[in-house]
This record gives structure tokens, sequence and C-alpha cells, in this order.
């Protein structure tokens, strides 16, 4: 481990043959092994014999030496998360902007040509669809965006997915609503949706089996994927509250994770001015926070 404290990731395990284990993995109420090894560094994985199934473990380590021992954990931290930029929707115009869009880029082409530029036939779909539910005031709310987003899913049939459910749609709303008014305007929504675009690819990865759905194991390394880092004791709350009896997560459930995820380190980062990584609410700013969010 040399002093690292990030969870393994499978290529380990593929790599790295163990050096003891349990001589009977089989189903008992206990099991009870004493191992000899030689002075190094080693990594010791309890496991039940179904998986995620709660147990208990004691382990004794006899050492001539002081010997210290750590919980493999990440710390929670979040890839810097961006910012959203509000510019004016007209009819004629392309001029909608993302964070840091075209960082690094040659200076000759500003940032509306690119984009206007690169928009895909599914991005003027996406344009025409919003503008068509929106209205005048250029804002939808929960149920409007639903249809947006099902309206776009259904066309991914590799995602075999039935589409938002509506309560998702609401906390979406809450998540990415900046000013309190209850909808999200266009920037607020291309936001949301450039996100959701680049977390259907990472569960699209995860889905190998392209059943709709992906396993706690493999959501633990989505998240880090998406820049999120969380310790054990997140991803298992992520595991109680999106998961299915089966210990699976449908692309609704994941989509709705990450936001959640993504609002919530925005608004922390928010709050933390001084960047110490401690906040201080009052209570109307913690019930704000949380009860709207839910």
């Amino acid at each position: 481990m040399h002093g690292t404290k990030h969870h393994l990731q499978k290529d380990f395990f593929l790599y790295n043959a163990s050096k003891a284990r349990s001589k009977t993995y089989i189903n008992m109420r206990e099991i009870s092994e004493r191992f000899r090894l030689p002075p190094s560094e080693y990594v010791i994985i309890p496991s039940t014999y179904d998986p995620h199934q709660e147990g208990e473990f004691i382990l004794r380590v006899f050492s001539e030496k002081r010997s210290l021992s750590e919980e493999v954990e990440n710390m929670i931290e979040a890839d810097r998360p961006s910012p959203i930029i509000f510019v004016s929707d007209r009819a004629n115009s392309n001029k909608e902007l993302t964070a840091d869009e075209n960082a690094g880029k040659d200076g000759e082409k500003t940032q509306a040509d690119k984009k206007k530029h690169e928009e895909s036939e599914e991005q003027k779909q996406f344009r025409n669809i919003f503008r068509q539910i929106a209205g005048d005031d250029m804002e939808i709310n929960a149920e409007e965006l639903r249809n947006v987003l099902n309206n776009v899913v259904k066309k991914h049939k590799d995602l075999r997915s039935e589409g938002f459910e509506l309560e998702s749609c609401r906390s979406m709303i809450a998540l990415m609503d900046t000013d309190g008014s209850g909808k999200i305007n266009f920037d607020e929504f291309r936001h949301l949706w450039d996100k959701i675009k680049s977390w259907q690819k990472i569960f699209k990865r995860y889905d190998t089996d392209h059943s709709g759905t992906i396993n706690s194991y493999e959501m633990r390394n989505a998240v880090n994927d998406a820049g999120f880092r969380l310790n054990n004791q997140l991803y298992d709350i992520i595991t109680m509250r999106y998961a299915d009896k089966n210990m699976n997560i449908d692309f609704d459930s994941f989509i709705c994770c990450f936001v959640r995820l993504d609002a919530m380190f925005r608004a922390f980062h928010a709050f933390d001015k001084d960047g110490d990584g401690i906040i201080k609410l009052n209570v109307l700013e913690w019930l704000q926070l949380t009860l709207y969010a839910r």
C-alpha cells in the first residue's frame, strides 16, 4: 500500500495473489483461522459468504515490534465543481456558454462560435423541445422537465430505461434551482443536461450486460469516475438510498444520486468561504438546504 488510503480497485486483486485465506469458504456461522506471515505490508479483507450481508469480524495481530494499521479509506472530496454561467437566450442566438468550455483552446475562436459549430442535431432538437415546453418565460417545472428528459432518453434504447419518475425530476429541479423559483431556466437546464450526458457514458461503461442496472460495487467505481471521492460510510448510504432489494441501481436512481452529489458539493463549496473544509449554518440555512433538496 505504501501509505495510500485509496480504495483498492479490481485490478489490484487480479494482479496480486493472496498470501493467506480461510481454508473453507463455506456458509457457516463462524470461521476462524490463524496465520503466520513474514514482516511486510498486508491488506486484510473481511468478507461474507453471500454479498451485501452484515457481519462481525475479530482480528488480532501479534508482532515483535510495534505494528500500525488503518482502514483503507478515501478522503471525501470532489473535482472542482463547475459553476453555471448565465447568458441571455434569444430566438436567433446560439451563444449559450458552459463553464471552462474553451479553456486552453486557441483564442482565435470564441466560445459562441465553437458552440455553434459543434452543436449536434440532437442538441438543436433539444433546444427546440425546451422552448416549446418552457413557453415565453423560458423556465420549466418538474413535470415539464420529465417530458423533456424522457423524450430524449427514449431515443437511447441501449439504456433499457423506462424514463425518469416525477419525484426524480422534482429532486433535480430543487437541486439545480439556483434562484429558488421552483423552476429551472435554460442555463440551469443546460448545465444539468451536460452532466447527465457525461454520467450516461459512465453508466453504459459499467452496465456491461445491458441490463439497465449496475451493482453496488460498480457504483463505487462509477462515483469515482464521475469525480467524487467518498468514504465507506457514504457508499453504504448510497446503496441503502438508491439500490433495489438486489443491490442494483437503475439509470433513474443513478442520475438522481449524481445530481444530488454534484449539487451538495457545490453548495458546500459556496458556504466554505475560507476553504478550510468546515462550514457553519444556522437553522434556517440548514432547513433550506436539506428540506428543499430532500
